[in-house]
């Protein structure tokens, strides 16, 4: 009952499991310059969210927007981006496209099935994908390396640096 009292729904009962992983989100150094510390702070929110996909996926896409969040993630962001010279529309639009790629990335890395994918590039028919069935090998890797995921998390920042 005092969860049910708490949360009055699945959708509040996972707003509170997210809470409660984004309070334990570290401060970012707010001297640190833009990039290193936007770097900073997907790169911990990917770690957590890839750490509890589950979560994440029940969620479907919705954002995480509870008091813990603003004040540990949202709040410094905004500062950090007004402080680097970002206009407030510049801001919304690249922490939107942070956030984004770094839910899709999570989801992307808890989800990886070594044994389908190596199952399907192996039932290719090599005359329809030629290109596919030629280097099928170097598909399928053991585990989705964290380091794509901060290429691409510093390829989008460096798009939306001030």
């Amino acid at each position: 009952m005092t969860v049910h009292r708490l949360t009055h729904d699945v959708d509040g009962l996972l707003d509170l499991c997210a809470e409660h992983l984004a309070a334990t989100l570290p401060e970012i150094d707010p001297a640190l310059p833009w990039a290193q510390a936007t770097e900073q702070r997907f790169a911990t929110l990917y770690d957590v969210m890839s750490a509890h996909s589950s979560l994440v996926a029940l969620q479907q896409g919705r954002p995480w927007l509870g008091p813990e969040m603003m004040r540990r993630f949202s709040e410094p962001a905004l500062a950090s981006s007004l402080a680097a010279g970002l206009t407030l529309e510049e801001m919304v639009r690249s922490h939107r496209m942070l956030y984004t790629f770094t839910v899709g990335c999570a989801l992307t890395h808890a989800s990886y099935d070594v044994r389908r994918g190596r199952a399907v590039l192996a039932g290719l028919d090599v005359t329809q994908t030629p290109s596919l069935a030629a280097h099928r090998d170097q598909f399928v890797v053991e585990h989705m390396p964290r380091d794509d995921f901060l290429r691409g998390l510093r390829a989008l920042i460096g798009a939306a640096a001030p």
